[in-house]
């Protein structure tokens, strides 16, 4: 393989090999720091996604070196993502029936799928769907995701456990269960809020959670709160664990399949926003397909060192960033961090306890949640606001993944209402003799004897009736009779349609019945060649008039008639 064959399929690599080595001190510093906020949030995602804690580390080593090398932007940092994680709770509990070990097993088979589907994405170049998940659907999605996260964490920060599994219910029932708070866990989550809010206030650069977390630790160890009945994630006293395969049931993995394909979409757009946002501050461009392909690399390499499914790290990206990271070699220290803490010092992590996972959790869930910016579309862009509404209450009221797939739905009837129901407009010139909308300024008026038309969509099959109908219909509307009705096909002719070209043929007959021309105004030698295709060889229309523009239209329309008057 060339080296310009590997860089396209290694962009990163291509950065570390011209790496520039006053970067070193700032992308040291900036790994460190990445590792210290990326540990403690590891391992509370591995809680929220139902796996052991330390699958959470699993989950960040090997992908985050992975990206190093195959991802396109050099501030993005992989990791465990809320959402994600959210995701995977959401299709793997009910799979695993309590059983722990099954649940591992489906987390890793449903990483290796996320990622088997991002590679085939990124094989036939849909970079683009990217923008399929519209910013108020992601809105709406992660504001719905933090309310979940953090209802779901308010047994574990109070000491109860909760009724009922599903999140209407557990609102319902939160004064009655809080009646049953365990003090001392309560204690310990108080504890941890009270450190990461002063942390934040007096020391904003500092990594919160890994200093919340470590008091939490050195507390409990101190003070033997375990023995007093504090619950502690555990799971750090036996040696790194490996996943018992021959127990798996692969027929449980076609319920994986579409679920997969949903947490690749959600995956990719959530880190596309990321790592454009940050590659825009920094002056660089981001590859849509390169960073498709990486996500695909990194969740197959997390699911083949027994992770679970990761995305881009917003959080995390942010402190790199903010410490001054210069390129994808932060990935690789803070990775290299992590895996000496995993190899070496795990023992002390075995006495975290759950309440002050939970509060890492709730805390970064906060950081989610932007219901104002979703209230303020209200007026901005009604549609907008309808959109991220309905994906917010689907989230809350039926679910993760049932909630995006309603957004999505509802997000592609407006689409289809936009190209359905297009606007429309009739043009005319002003003194000037330059074209606009009738409506758009005072002295725009419309051209004697001419109806200008624009229908602002594709024509295609499903809308070409409703375009024939639009125009017959002003037609015989119009103040004045139209001698000539003149159509910008650039807006509306986009690819050669047989029902639009066959539409056109029937339009063309019904305005000649009415004494009045047709004129297309752009995409002369397009229309020409669509049209003449259409027909068959030697078919030609002398009645059908193609002109490259609305200017030279109207020059046409002008020596028409003048040469008529003349005669």
């Amino acid at each position: 393989m060339q080296w310009n064959d590997l860089g396209r399929w290694m962009p990163g690599l291509v950065n570390l090999r011209t790496y520039n080595r006053s970067w070193l001190k700032p992308d040291f510093r900036a790994g460190l720091s990445v590792a210290a906020v990326a540990l403690p949030v590891a391992i509370a995602y591995a809680e929220l996604a139902g796996v052991s804690a330390i699958v959470g580390l699993y989950s960040c080593i090997l992908p985050m070196i992975a990206y190093a090398l195959f991802g396109s932007s050099r501030q993005l940092i992989v990791g465990p993502d809320a959402a994600t994680c959210a995701v995977i709770a959401a299709v793997v509990t009910p799979l695993a029936l309590g059983d722990p070990e099954r649940h591992w097993q489906l987390t890793i088979m449903m990483t290796l799928m996320m990622g088997a589907w991002c590679l085939i994405a990124s094989r036939f170049r849909l970079g683009a769907i990217a923008d399929l998940l519209s910013r108020p659907i992601l809105s709406g999605l992660l504001n719905g995701v933090a309310i979940t996260i953090m209802v779901d964490q308010l047994g574990k920060i109070s000491g109860f456990t909760p009724t009922s599994s599903q999140l209407i219910e557990r609102i319902l029932s939160l004064p009655k269960n809080l009646l049953h708070s365990d003090p001392l866990t309560l204690g310990i989550s108080l504890m941890t809020l009270v450190t990461l809010m002063l942390i934040k206030k007096i020391r904003p650069n500092w990594p919160a959670p890994l200093i919340a977390i470590v008091l939490a630790v050195i507390v409990c160890w101190g003070f033997d709160l375990s023995a007093r009945g504090l619950a502690l994630i555990g799971g750090f006293n036996g040696g790194l664990p490996i996943v018992k395969w021959p127990t798996f049931q692969p027929g449980l993995m076609r319920d994986l399949v579409i679920p997969a394909l949903n947490l690749a979409l959600i995956s990719f757009v959530s880190m596309m926003l990321t790592a454009r946002s940050f590659a825009a501050k920094n002056g660089y461009e981001v590859n849509a397909d390169a960073e498709f392909r990486a996500l695909g690399i990194v969740n197959i390499v997390s699911g083949l060192s027994q992770g679970f499914a990761i995305s881009g790290a917003d959080s995390r990206t942010a402190v790199n960033d903010a410490n001054g990271g210069k390129s994808q070699l932060v990935s690789v220290i803070a990775a290299v961090a992590i895996a000496i803490v995993l190899l070496f010092f795990t023992k002390p992590l075995q006495y975290i306890p759950v309440a002050a996972l939970g509060i890492v959790l709730m805390y970064a869930s906060w950081s989610l949640l932007d219901i104002k910016g979703i209230w303020q579309l209200r007026k901005r862009n009604p549609p907008a606001f309808r959109l991220a509404l309905i994906t917010f209450l689907g989230v809350l009221l039926i679910g993760v993944l049932p909630g995006i797939g309603l957004a999505v739905m509802v997000g592609l009837l407006q689409f289809l209402r936009t190209v359905f129901r297009p606007t429309e407009q009739l043009l005319g010139v002003n003194e000037e003799g330059m074209i606009h909308s009738l409506g758009n300024g005072s002295n725009v008026e419309p051209v004697p004897g001419v109806m200008m038309y624009r229908f602002n969509s594709p024509l295609t099959y499903f809308n070409v009736a409703y375009f024939k109908r639009r125009i017959l219909n002003l037609v015989d509307g119009m103040p004045f009779e139209p001698r000539w009705v003149v159509i910008d096909a650039v807006a509306s002719f986009t690819h050669a349609d047989i029902s639009v070209l066959a539409a056109i043929d029937e339009l063309k007959r019904d305005l000649r019945s009415r004494n009045i021309a047709l004129v297309l105004a752009g995409r002369r030698t397009e229309l020409t060649r669509w049209f003449n295709d259409n027909r068959g060889s030697g078919a030609v229309d002398n009645e059908l008039l193609l002109i490259p523009d609305l200017y030279l239209a109207l020059k046409f329309i002008q020596s028409k008639e003048s040469v008529q008057e003349i005669g």
